[in-house]
């Protein structure tokens, strides 16, 4: 006796819906996706230790100090080195970033720095006194700027100065009545 076996047809997968779908949908989402490229700029936060440090004769602990009324540099070790107040336009980073510059002349080998802000100093301040800390502008050929440089004379040069920043709090002061 013969078995009969029914045959039964081959199911097809039907993928063009899912096709059409995805046909669809790449251009959608590359046509939405936000392409940026984020600016970082690297800290370094101050380490839980850092009130009981080693202290060196000749070294320096830059600290920024930025006031509503003013910027106060200074040295953690041997107190304010000068007090910059502020201009009609604002602050006046061009002296802070002329102080910068004879304080790096003064200590070449120093690279850190301090930036303390109040919890009312905007952000757009924070980043332009950090990056005024960090580098500076010089003409080609002054004493700050590096020997490579390969600006002509008569032309600006930019300088690294205290390149690794830490941020804080500043400490509140007291106003004088």
């Amino acid at each position: 006796m013969r078995v009969r076996r029914v045959r039964k047809p081959v199911a097809h997968l039907e993928v063009t819906a899912f096709i059409n779908v995805i046909v669809v949908l790449v251009p959608f989402l590359l046509s939405t996706a936000v392409f940026s490229r984020p600016a970082v700029i690297e800290l370094s936060l101050p380490a839980q230790n850092s009130g009981v440090e080693q202290l060196k004769v000749n070294d320096l602990k830059l600290e920024v100090v930025i006031r509503p009324d003013a910027l106060d540099v200074g040295d953690r070790i041997g107190g304010l080195i000068q007090h910059i107040p502020n201009n009609a336009q604002g602050y006046d980073l061009t002296s802070l970033s002329t102080l910068m510059q004879q304080v790096k002349a003064k200590f070449p080998d120093t690279k850190t720095a301090t930036v303390l802000a109040q919890p009312t100093t905007s952000y757009e301040v924070l980043v332009q006194v950090m990056d005024t800390v960090r580098e500076a502008n010089v003409a080609a050929g002054a004493a700050v700027a590096p020997a490579s440089a390969p600006a002509k004379p008569g032309q600006l040069a930019r300088v690294e100065l205290f390149p690794d920043i830490s941020i804080g709090d500043a400490p509140i002061s007291v106003a004088k009545k």
